[in-house]
Formats: C-alpha cells, sequence, structure tokens
C-alpha cells in the first residue's frame, strides 16, 4: 500500500476497513492492488462502494460465524458459539431485568390477569433452564482451560480468564451489595409468593438496574444515591468484561470434535429456551395489564426490550444453525 497514489490511499483504507482483519491479512494485499486499478480507472463508483460494502459485512458475518461456510468447521462451531454467546448475553440483561420487574410485583400482590400469572411462571422455568445450560456448556470449557493452564499451556487464555473472572466478581459482589435495597422486601404474603427464592429475585434486579428508563430522565436520575448510579453505570461493563472475556477464550481453547459436537447441540436448547421465554415476556407486556397498584405495569423500556430481544434471539438462531450444521462437518479423531 506504500506505493499507491497520495489521492487513492485514503479512499482504499476506507474501503479495506469493511473487511475483518483476519480476511484483510490474508486477501488484503491482492484487494488493494484490484482496487488501485479501479480507482485509476474509474474514480467514482456507487457501485463498486456498495459491492465493497456488501462483500465486507458479509465477510464480518462469516468471521463471527454467522455466514456461510468460509471458515474450517471447528473454528466455525467456535465462531458461531461465540456470537451465540455474546447475543444470549444482550437477550438475558433485558429479559432478567423484565423478570426482575414481575417478581417485584409478585412479590405483593398476586396479577389479576391469566397472561402476567402464566408469563411469571413461564419465565421463572425457563430462567432455571437458563442456568442449567450454562453449567452444562460451562463446565467442559472451564475444564479444558485450566487444564491448559495448569499445564502452562494456555497461552492466550490469561487475560480472558482474568475478565471472566474480575467482571464475575464484579457483578456478584455488586449485586449482593445493592441487593439489600430489593423493593420487594416486606411484601404481603400469599399462596404462590414464593414462587422465585427472595435473595435470587433480589440478585436478578440489582444485576440490571442500569436497564432503566431512568437514563432519559436525569432529574429523577440526580436523586438516585451517588453510589446507586455508579453502579448502574460500572455493571454493564463488568457484564461486557465477562461476555468478552469468555468469547475470547473460547475461540483460543482446543476442543474435541466431541465437545464441539456437544456445544452446538446445547446451542439449540438455548436458542429454543430464549424463544419460550420472549413469548411469555410478549404475553406479559402485550395483554397484561397494570394489575393491582400498577405493580405489573409494563413501560417503554419494556416494549425496546421487547424489540432487543427478537434481534438478539435472531442472531443466537442463526449461530446455532451455522453451529450444528458445522459440527456435522468437523472430521473425527
Amino acid at each position: 500500500m506504500s506505493d499507491m497514489p497520495i489521492d487513492v490511499a485514503p479512499r482504499v483504507t476506507r474501503l479495506l476497513r469493511w473487511y475483518p482483519k483476519s480476511w484483510r491479512s490474508r486477501y488484503g494485499d491482492e484487494f488493494t492492488e484490484l482496487l488501485i486499478s479501479e480507482l485509476s480507472e474509474q474514480p467514482r463508483s456507487w457501485r463498486r462502494t456498495g459491492d465493497v460494502m456488501r462483500s465486507g459485512l458479509a465477510a464480518r458475518l462469516s468471521s463471527a460465524g454467522l455466514g456461510g461456510r468460509a471458515l474450517d468447521p471447528s473454528d466455525q462451531v467456535r465462531a458461531s458459539l461465540a456470537a451465540l454467546g455474546c447475543a444470549l448475553a444482550g437477550f438475558l440483561a433485558f429479559g432478567t431485568a423484565m423478570w426482575s420487574q414481575l417478581t417485584i410485583g409478585w412479590q405483593w400482590s398476586p396479577p389479576d390477569t391469566t397472561a402476567t400469572t402464566a408469563a411469571m411462571v413461564v419465565m421463572s422455568c425457563t430462567m432455571v433452564l437458563f442456568v442449567a445450560l450454562a453449567v452444562l456448556a460451562a463446565l467442559p470449557l472451564a475444564w479444558n482451560a485450566v487444564t491448559r493452564l495448569a499445564r502452562r499451556r494456555g497461552r492466550g487464555l490469561l487475560g480472558p480468564s482474568a475478565l471472566v473472572v474480575g467482571g464475575g466478581a464484579l457483578l456478584i459482589a455488586g449485586s449482593r451489595h445493592f441487593g439489600n435495597g430489593w423493593p420487594g422486601t416486606g411484601g404481603h404474603a400469599w399462596a404462590h409468593q414464593g414462587l422465585v427464592p427472595g435473595g435470587v429475585a433480589a440478585i436478578s434486579w440489582s444485576s440490571t438496574l442500569s436497564v432503566s428508563s431512568y437514563w432519559a430522565h436525569p432529574g429523577a436520575l440526580s436523586s438516585f444515591p451517588a453510589a446507586e448510579i455508579a453502579w448502574m453505570a460500572v455493571s454493564p461493563l463488568a457484564l461486557v468484561g465477562v461476555v468478552v472475556g469468555a468469547a475470547k477464550a473460547l475461540l483460543r481453547l482446543e476442543l474435541s470434535p466431541r465437545t464441539l459436537r456437544y456445544e452446538a447441540q446445547l446451542s439449540a436448547a438455548a436458542a429454543l429456551a430464549m424463544l419460550v421465554f420472549l413469548g411469555a415476556c410478549c404475553a406479559w407486556v402485550l395483554d397484561g395489564g397494570p394489575g393491582p397498584r400498577n405493580l405489573f405495569h409494563a413501560g417503554t423500556i419494556d416494549v425496546a426490550g421487547l424489540v432487543v430481544m427478537a434481534g438478539t434471539l435472531v442472531v443466537a438462531a442463526r449461530a446455532s444453525s451455522q453451529a450444528r450444521r458445522a459440527g456435522v462437518r468437523i472430521p473425527a479423531r
């Protein structure tokens, strides 16, 4: 690229940035020469720019495990699982916030609509399923990482592992601390009040305080304690650290074909659980009603949450499909 004309260099650089780094490392030099030649013959072409953008985005989707068969099957499964994990984290950030909102109302009074009652029961059961799937998926990966680190073969895993441990510790400590202010404390007892244990509901609520419409109302937000506002700002960063660290570790782990196929099959169950959970959320938001004393009112932030959750579900379903297809193509050892 150092020999290209000065007036062409910035445009070539901008066009190349549409492609992922891995693609640029492999095809960048050849593609640069092609662009220089085309720009010399035809300096302006919206069709060429559109083709580069479209192809670049397709390459990025493939490198993220959401595209076709551009990757080796084993790499495809890892990339697809990493994409699904990121999508699932975004889904649960909003989903847990909506569920914890319902747990507060549930603590104080029974709902007055079948939609809200059904939504609460289905969401609670699906949360248990999410935890079970997370444990089943994490155990073989964690064992692999710990074994490699213990044998001093974990080059490239220390940084991601530190992100996971550090971000997870911060989330746990902060959620336990701010969970003491859970609004469900002292609720009136009724027959099925104990559907969700108070401690679990409090931690779920405090861990998702950042998912709030108060960000759009600075005046009301300023009345919150400074420590709570700080936690609302820091907790998403801790979650991002955990997700990014886990995704990077997954991409760097040396996993057997059997383990990759096992993880790919679990991804299908995770995508199905997301669909069921989203259906329950929709039932509450669209047909649940405000309930007694407005305890089950669904606000604008909940509607926005449904949109985000639907988008992340589409990504997760695509990633799961790609992972399972690639898993079948992994040669047995």
